[in-house]
């Protein structure tokens, strides 16, 4: 992870989005305080869908393999009739 100083982030935020595209992650800096990290928004979407999925299965222990049944029961709940 690179550290810069806001002021520099400032001058050169363009740059800095062009890495964070390419998957760098960088933390801004004020008085030598990290105070923000820009980081790829993939990232983050695929480290809640891990703990989603880590929820679920944590859900499902000591209830057996899900059934057909439970599958559309979830997909329809909430649908309007």
């Amino acid at each position: 992870m690179r550290t810069i100083p806001a002021s520099e982030a400032k001058t050169h935020f363009s740059r800095l989005l062009d890495e964070v595209e390419r998957g760098e992650t960088v933390a801004i800096t004020r008085h030598g305080r990290v105070i923000a990290r820009l980081e790829p928004a993939e990232r983050e979407r695929f480290q809640r869908a891990q703990a989603a999925a880590a929820r679920i299965r944590a859900a499902r222990i000591g209830r057996g393999p899900i059934t057909v049944e439970e599958i559309i029961s979830a997909r329809d709940e909430g649908r309007k009739r």
